[in-house]
């Protein structure tokens, strides 16, 4: 039985809260992070927050901004409080941002990778450094997005800003694999999580090997073997 923190649970369709409930179910202990003020800012909504955690058999919750430099250390620390010595880091929260060059602003641009690149590298390290040998060995799971096999252009700053954590994790992964702690980055690939609009959907379906999009499962799947033994 692992111990982990989980960010990016605040919505019952996110891969956020399917990853949690897939690592719930095999018995970790799970920490999960979330910050509804930016979803209640998206075309989609804010969902129920208690429903959500509520489904998860309201594991131990935090309220936390990625975007405060200070927030990653802080979260971590208060997320091995709660459950001891963590043994998995599961980084998908995500700030989305709309935006084309035109229309692009360096404070948009600045706020997409604070919570997405910066974030994820300060979580890295703030769960690198609480780690315990003793605990057993310790992964970490960043999330990608598809920008590095087709452009992205009508939302370039969250583009951008994924792309770089694609970018930090072979590096990252080297500086830990002495540590007994294993980097991967998951790239979901289109998912339905209730962003899209129908005709998206559609045009994006009909591409897709199955005439399908992926589900929020089938990201936790994946992240549920890469963060256990048989990894």
């Amino acid at each position: 039985m692992g111990t982990a923190l989980v960010t990016g649970v605040s919505r019952r369709a996110s891969i956020g809260t399917a990853v949690a409930r897939r690592l719930l179910d095999r018995g970790d202990r799970v920490v999960v992070q979330s910050w509804a003020p930016h979803d209640a800012e998206q075309p989609w909504g804010a969902d129920d927050l208690p429903a959500v955690l509520a489904e998860l058999g309201d594991p131990p919750h935090l309220s936390v901004d990625l975007a405060d430099p200070a927030a990653p250390a802080a979260l971590v620390a208060a997320a091995r409080d709660a459950v001891g010595p963590l043994t998995t880091l599961v980084a998908a929260h995500a700030r989305s941002a709309q935006g084309r060059l035109a229309d692009v602003t360096a404070a948009e641009v600045d706020l997409c990778f604070a919570v997405n690149a910066r974030g994820s590298l300060l979580l890295t390290q703030s769960f690198a450094a609480q780690h315990e040998v003793s605990a057993g060995p310790g992964s970490v799971v960043l999330f990608t997005s598809g920008q590095h096999l087709g452009p992205m252009p009508d939302e370039l700053p969250y583009a951008i800003s994924k792309g770089a954590v694609q970018q930090m994790t072979l590096s990252l992964a080297d500086a830990l694999i002495g540590a007994d702690i294993t980097v991967n980055c998951l790239n979901p690939g289109p998912t339905d999580t209730g962003w899209a609009s129908a005709a998206t959907q559609d045009v994006v379906a009909r591409a897709m090997p199955r005439g399908r999009w992926n589900t929020p499962a089938e990201a936790a799947a994946v992240v549920a073997w890469l963060t256990g033994p048989d990894a």
